[in-house]
């Protein structure tokens, strides 16, 4: 077995032990590995972090567990319905573990639940979005300033663009002249970095999962009701504009986000509507004026701002996003780029659902 060995070092720090000793990748992350320990009888989720995009992982831990502990407070109390992700610690109570120079978390696993990929229907889009609107209400009597800013300047469309300029002009690898057109279109909409930066200065600081992927709300398998909001990496203080934003990014495109059937790469209005109204309900009693009026902005800068990153990585040789072949960035930029046009294309008919 290729994991033998980690297998078997992480089960033994985890207390598991057997002859039945597995370990199988799961989940579709870009960032850190994602594995299922069991030893027949328990179950963990491990994860190899990725100590280059996380350098200091402990506060990423730190993060997660101040969280954990207050969404279990609001359960407790029967104002949290969702499961929790909890950290689970060694036999010797530490919650990091160092092997062969990687680091390794371990996580409780939640069983009977199912993750997507793409959105298939408005229902589910609803239902998740509902899930990411009850975990930004749970969370907002919790101190964002608690929390570490694990991924410095994480949703700076203005500083993304700066470190795009940076490569398209350094173009080490020589890959500038396969994307010219991709380059221009960045360089003509560089201006909407401007209108983010007015409108944060108006909003207040949230605590933001920052990562709200479909692929973020695990699902009930037995009644596809919301099971749990998963994978708090990049909970951080931020605005619930880009958390809006990466639902409409991730939920309305029925193409997956490398897809290159850009012409089918468009924002279906029944699943915006979905995530409105899940989202919006569920944040009611907390979402500011200024706040709703900034979800349309959110919509727009996502996309835009994930493709920069996207070709950002592709002209820099492939070292934050994992890749399956050369020009996966690059194709994932041009997704990215379609859905943004779209959402431009339909922002009056999308704001007039936002507003309604």
């Amino acid at each position: 077995m290729e994991y033998r060995s980690i297998a078997e070092h992480l089960a033994g720090q985890y207390g598991l032990s057997g002859e039945e000793i597995s370990m199988k990748p799961i989940g579709s992350g870009h960032i850190n590995t994602t594995m299922l320990l069991t030893d027949g009888n328990r179950v963990l989720v491990v994860q190899k972090l990725n100590t280059t995009v996380f350098p200091k992982p402990e506060q990423l831990v730190g993060n997660a567990r101040l969280i954990e502990k207050h969404l279990a407070s609001k359960a407790q109390s029967g104002t949290y319905g969702l499961g929790i992700i909890k950290h689970v610690a060694t036999t010797t109570g530490d919650y990091l573990v160092n092997y062969q120079d990687d680091v390794w978390r371990a996580l409780e696993f939640i069983g009977k639940s199912y993750s997507e990929d793409v959105v298939d229907c408005a229902v589910k889009a609803q239902t998740a979005a509902g899930a990411f609107g009850d975990f930004a209400n749970a969370l907002n009597d919790f101190d964002a300033t608690q929390l570490n800013t694990v991924i410095p300047d994480f949703h700076n469309l203005s500083m993304r663009i700066e470190k795009l300029k940076e490569l398209i002009e350094s173009d080490p690898l020589g890959r500038g002249q396969s994307c010219l057109e991709d380059i221009a279109f960045c360089e003509s909409q560089f201006e909407l970095a401007q209108e983010v930066n007015v409108v944060e200065a108006t909003l207040p600081l949230r605590v933001c999962h920052n990562d709200t992927k479909i692929n973020n709300m695990l699902f009930n398998s037995e009644t596809n009701a919301a099971k749990a909001v998963i994978d708090l990496d990049t909970c951080m203080p931020g605005y619930w504009l880009y958390d809006f934003g990466d639902m409409v990014r991730t939920f309305c495109s029925p193409e997956q986000e490398d897809s290159t059937n850009l012409s089918n790469v468009v924002v279906r209005i029944n699943i915006f509507e979905a995530i409105v109204k899940g989202y919006i309900s569920a944040v009611a009693d907390k979402l500011t004026e200024v706040e709703k009026r900034s979800f349309i902005l959110g919509a727009k800068v996502m996309p835009f701002m994930i493709g920069i990153r996207f070709l950002t990585d592709y002209l820099d040789g492939d070292n934050y996003f994992a890749v399956k072949h050369d020009t996966h960035n690059l194709e994932r930029a041009r997704n990215q780029f379609a859905l943004y046009k779209d959402i431009v294309n339909k922002e009056a008919q999308l704001s007039a659902i936002i507003n309604s």
